[in-house]
């Protein structure tokens, strides 16, 4: 997808080769990509250099078992398992959960399970899912599972075993309220919840609910570490040990089994506690909302409101392409995907400035001082994927 992206370095500040790159966020201060794009720091080198190098598979490392120690005792969950990435997480949990077909997952139909996991729940899981367009633009309700839920046992039908939730979706919030009433609803019908809370850390962090409040509600949940948090890599799940004890069984089966566990575990700690239990995600929230006002006070449109750390602009009607719109940020030193503005922990001041310029330029035509003549990109190469706004 990025392609191009050496041929633009020269647009983005970055850190001097004379220095570890460790060391600053370099150009991820002005990446609004997405979270993922965090530059990881210094002190996760650190934890890397000084880890137990001990072998996860026979569950010997220290590391990594403080890890999963730690993150079940956040999240109220009796067992948690170290995972490579979100996908992996997700992927691992649903298989573990689901028997023999038929069987089928509910979810919202831009959930990240059904749009960017590679058709996983169906090759792995051999499941149909059964996507859900949530009428309220925002997230599924539970007056939406009970209509599109198969409880039957009718030969015909594909039974709903897993509903699938995410938390945040687009960086909207499901309200705690909502996931207690589906949860409940599922219990009572013998459906299993799953919960996509690989950014659940900005709900939390927003004041709608605690984390363990969340996790209580569900059966199982993943969580990233790179994805908000900054670490170079990693998610986790929780559930019960049963269940914790069977996805470690499914993950080795996928080629997930980590032996030296302790480089991935020990920046994912540092994470947690550096950026999650530090409090620095509240000012992405800040940020984001400053950033949002910038937009609309110069009679800017919004495709959502902004619950966390994610802006929406609606170009649309401003006549304004998604491809100008990707160009003209480059010339600014900013990398975006088009409406969707992402605002993580390592957004600089400067590039919430240039945003600023931008966003003039955009709506009024009045280039700002930060604009570069050209820029050498291809936007379709940067382009996000047209499901993330498919549903409006």
């Amino acid at each position: 997808m990025y392609a191009n992206a050496s041929s633009t370095n020269s647009a983005h500040p970055t850190a001097s080769t004379s220095r570890s790159a460790w060391e600053s966020p370099g150009s991820a201060a002005f990446d609004l990509r997405s979270d993922v794009v965090t530059t990881p720091t210094a002190a996760m080198l650190t934890a890397i250099s000084q880890t137990t190098l001990l072998d996860d598979v026979f569950l010997e490392d220290p590391t990594t078992t403080s890890l999963e120690n730690l993150v079940s005792s956040l999240t109220g969950h009796p067992a948690a398992l170290l995972v490579l990435s979100g996908t992996m997480g997700n992927q691992v949990a649903l298989r573990t959960h689901l028997g023999a077909p038929p069987h089928a997952v509910l979810c919202d139909a831009r959930s990240h399970i059904i749009q960017y996991e590679a058709g996983g729940v169906a090759s792995l899981c051999g499941a149909l899912v059964q996507p859900i367009v949530p009428a309220n633009g925002k997230y599924i309700t539970a007056e939406e599972v009970r209509r599109h839920a198969v409880v039957s046992d009718d030969v015909h039908a594909c039974p709903t075993r897993i509903i699938s939730l995410e938390n945040t979706l687009n960086g909207t919030i499901m309200p705690l309220a909502e996931v207690r009433e589906i949860a409940a609803w599922a219990r009572q019908h013998g459906i299993i919840v799953h919960m996509d809370g690989a950014r659940l850390w900005e709900a939390v962090v927003a004041g709608a609910g605690s984390l363990q409040d969340y996790c209580k509600e569900v059966d199982s949940l993943s969580l990233c570490f790179s994805k908000g948090l900054g670490a170079p890599i990693g998610s986790i799940i929780v559930g019960s040990e049963k269940f914790i004890k069977r996805a470690r069984w499914i993950r080795k089966s996928i080629g997930g089994g980590l032996r030296q566990a302790g480089v991935v575990a020990a920046p994912a700690r540092v994470a947690v506690e550096e950026t999650y239990l530090s409090g620095k995600l509240k000012q992405s929230h800040l940020n984001a909302k400053k950033i949002a006002k910038i937009w609309q006070d110069l009679g800017g449109k919004m495709m959502y409101p902004v619950d966390t750390n994610m802006v929406w602009l609606n170009l649309s009607p401003h006549g304004v392409e998604t491809n100008k719109f990707i160009t003209l940020a480059e010339q600014y030193g900013l990398r975006v995907m088009g409406e969707r503005l992402v605002v993580h922990y390592q957004i600089s001041k400067e590039a919430i400035a240039r945003l600023e310029q931008l966003f003039t330029d955009v709506l009024t035509g009045k280039a700002g001082d930060a604009k570069k003549s050209t820029v050498n990109i291809d936007p379709d190469d940067m382009k996000l994927p047209h499901v993330e706004w498919a549903y409006r």
